[in-house]
């Protein structure tokens, strides 16, 4: 059973906007379509409908506003079928379902849309390194720290995500030198004790600690107790378990 959200300007129940809703098992919760309230907290949901059946402007203005907001969810427009001829690409929805379409439609449309969602994010996720509180971001060259950004250098951010993957291993700074640097680069070691100063500086006084210093050997990437394993964690099921 899935959680969907049901967006409309009319006083009639969901089950009145879209009737095969009624013969499906799911939970609708329905509320204003005020995008004002959504901005700032949507509640959780597997799916957002938005009534379009007679406010088509309305509605579009709506499903744009609510894109923008990165909504992590499938945004489905409910329209009669006029409304199918003045839909666009850039209303910023992931599908439509008309008023007449049959609970098995209703029920495809929705597993097919979540299950293409979750596809999406896991190959998001697979461009992403997590250890404990660090977020390395391969594909777009980003680095977090929890929820702060972390503004580096190219050769601090292929140092911070080469030691975030493999927390806990130490590297001479000889092998960082070669591996971080590249083989053919003439500077000493000297220059790892450097970026990694400057890294600590970054993470700040209370995750310094973050970067960990082996005497007499080198460095290696400390995840404090109970900060979690390294890569990516799906800690919820996929949202097509929910709608089977």
């Amino acid at each position: 059973m899935a959680t969907l959200l049901m967006l409309t300007g009319s006083t009639q129940a969901s089950v009145e906007i879209l009737p095969a809703l009624s013969l499906l098992p799911h939970q609708v919760r329905v509320l204003p379509a005020e995008a004002s309230a959504l901005v700032i907290d949507t509640p959780p949901c597997d799916a957002v409908l938005v009534d379009g059946r007679h406010e088509l402007a309305r509605a579009r203005t709506l499903t744009r506003i609510l894109r923008t907001t990165g909504i992590g969810v499938p945004l489905v427009l409910v329209l009669t079928e006029g409304g199918l001829s003045v839909v666009q690409a850039d209303w910023g929805i992931d599908d439509v379902l008309l008023t007449t379409a049959g609970p098995a439609e209703v029920e495809a449309r929705l597993r097919l849309n979540t299950g293409r969602l979750a596809r999406d994010q896991e190959d998001d996720d697979a461009h992403v390194i997590r250890s404990g509180n660090v977020e390395v971001d391969e594909a777009t060259y980003t680095a977090r720290l929890g929820s702060r950004p972390l503004d580096l250098t190219f050769k601090e951010f292929e140092l911070l995500k080469h030691l975030a993957q493999h927390p806990g291993r130490v590297f001479t700074r000889q092998q960082l030198l070669a591996e971080v640097w590249g083989y053919d680069y003439f500077g000493g070691t000297r220059t790892v004790d450097v970026h990694v100063r400057r890294l600590r500086a970054k993470l700040g006084p209370e995750n310094e600690t973050l970067i960990g210093t082996v005497r007499n050997v080198g460095y290696r990437f400390v995840i404090p107790p109970g900060a979690g394993e390294s890569h990516t964690d799906v800690t919820t099921a996929p949202a097509t378990d929910r709608l089977r």
